[in-house]
């Protein structure tokens, strides 16, 4: 378990008043097409000004020292007090089409705001906020489109006292950036709505989840499949009509097949009464039946799946005993089993194996080698990372990473999920419920959650080559509603995760959506 500590104190500090950074008329007599020094390896440490950057506001507050991430330098924003400032750098001669920048960076947190941006390149300013990561360095994109042959590469920020970046190896160069999926899960959402659970926008109106989620910019939903479930819920009738409505929305469909009769998971995967005395072979038959079954009904009604996860959350492989990581033959030909049921109805529908090992670079390469040398087939990596239990942000980023280029495979979050406050709405205790258990500069607040899935969308948007699909949220819509608990087979169970939602304890729509909207 990952429990770092951390007083939140500097984060409640007040605003402090000072300059106004975007006003900045962004020019130097040093312009030039190409980025000047982007290493901040020219003048040693103690530059004051590095050669080829500019600097506005506390600019004492900017300066370069040793402990680069490439080379020896580095730049780092830090003082004793409070402290407003930017370290620039104006490009001009620049031919128009789409640039990326990459940067490599570390925070220690707790600014007000804290940011690399392109301005006055001709559209929107783009920026992205440096993720807290106090040892290991990240890299960090920003893309944009260039339409007025100039463009401005700004390092801000807006900090208390004390605190600190770093930022190395600037590049810019011609690219492009952005994810495509910008996901939730909604399996709840149904059970939710029959039991009397309600969902209003921000500004207090009451509506449909989904359309509320779409307007906050969702694009894909993921639902779960369980054989037989015993609450009546999630089962094949359940998610037809649930995708009826995810389709009707615009959104795309990812169907979570988890091969069991409740929740599967890297500590629980059982096989559905109806399986259980079922052989190997019988069970590759179940696999594909089931897997066809529930996928060529979706396709019949008009809403084809777009992606299928085979298993959900397989560290240990599915269908125990049969099909554990111990037999890896024989949770090969499981799992092609339902590649080949899902290819079958769809051809173009995506194939995806989903581990809960976002940061667990040695455990996901054991499982993806063995997965290859047994020949299982498969289209994408989903991942599975909660910042309190599976590493920390370098880490997620290095298995991320890791996978996309060893397996030559998109890569994507299939659950990842942030707390907005800490105390429970109903009788169940919450799952993370300590500050103990928090991430290290991202508090329990509408704010801390809204900056993690922002922090996560542009770790997966630097995944190199552009394999770096997107993410899901876990899980959006699973507000406390009595009887809507975490057992199906206990309709007292409580719900030990609705400080995860994206709805409020008020049922409005919280400020996190605004991470649907990143690039």
């Amino acid at each position: 378990m990952f429990h770092p500590r951390r007083t939140l104190k500097a984060l409640l500090l007040p605003l402090a008043a000072g300059l106004a950074l975007t006003a900045l008329p962004a020019q130097t007599a040093q312009a030039a097409s190409t980025l000047t020094n982007g290493g901040f390896e020219s003048d040693g440490a103690g530059a004051a000004a590095p050669a080829g950057w500019s600097e506005y506001g506390t600019t004492a507050a900017s300066f370069s020292e040793s402990g680069g991430h490439g080379g020896s330098y580095r730049l780092s924003h830090w003082s004793s007090s409070a402290y407003q400032v930017e370290t620039y750098q104006y490009l001009s001669g620049l031919t128009n089409g789409n640039y990326k920048l990459t940067a490599w960076v570390r925070s220690g947190g707790g600014q007000n705001s804290a940011y690399i941006a392109l301005k006055n390149c001709g559209g929107a300013e783009q920026r992205t906020n440096l993720p807290v990561s106090a040892s290991g360095w990240i890299r960090i994109v920003v893309p944009v489109s260039v339409t007025n042959n100039q463009c401005t590469i700004s390092i801000n920020s807006d900090a208390n006292a004390g605190n600190w970046i770093n930022v190395d190896d600037l590049t810019f160069a011609s690219g492009t950036g952005g994810t495509t999926i910008k996901g939730s899960d909604v399996s709840s959402l149904a059970k939710s709505e029959a039991l009397g659970g309600t969902y209003k926008n921000s500004s207090g109106t009451t509506g449909d989840a989904l359309a509320i989620l779409k307007s906050a910019g969702q694009n894909y939903a993921r639902v779960k499949v369980w054989v037989n479930a015993a609450d009546g819920y999630n089962g094949k009738a359940e998610v037809l009509a649930l995708a009826k409505r995810i389709k009707a929305q615009g959104m795309k469909l990812l169907v979570d097949f988890h091969y069991s009769d409740t929740w599967a998971d890297p500590g629980a995967q059982s096989k559905p009464a109806a399986w259980a005395g079922h052989s190997y072979t019988q069970l590759k038959t179940d696999v594909y039946n089931h897997t066809y079954d529930v996928l060529n009904a979706l396709k019949a009604q008009g809403t084809t799946a777009d992606m299928v996860q085979v298993g959900n959350e397989i560290n240990g492989g599915m269908l125990w005993n049969e099909g554990s990581t111990s037999n890896w033959s024989q949770l090969a030909g499981l799992l092609n089993s339902g590649y080949d049921a899902v290819k079958a109805v769809n051809s173009s529908t995506t194939v995806a194996l989903h581990l809960a090992k976002g940061g667990d670079l040695t455990g996901t390469r054991w499982w993806f080698d063995s997965a290859v040398s047994n020949g299982v087939k498969f289209d994408v990596i989903g991942l599975s990372y909660y910042g309190y239990w599976h590493g920390t942000l370098y880490d997620f980023q290095t298995t991320l990473d890791d996978a996309a280029t060893r397996y030559g495979k998109p890569v994507f979050v299939a659950e990842t999920a942030y707390p907005f406050r800490l105390d429970s709405e109903d009788s169940h205790e919450n799952i993370i419920n300590l500050e103990s258990e928090l991430v290290s500069g991202y508090p329990a607040t509408t704010a801390g959650q809204t900056r993690w899935m922002n922090d996560i969308a542009s770790i997966v948007e630097a995944v190199p080559n552009g394999r770096g699909l997107g993410v899901f949220y876990w899980e959006s819509t699973w507000t406390a509603v009595n009887g809507n608990g975490w057992d199906p087979t206990d309709a007292s169970s409580g719900n030990g995760w609705e400080n995860q939602a994206l709805f409020g304890y008020d049922d409005k729509a919280l400020p996190a959506m605004a991470w649907f909207s990143h690039r």
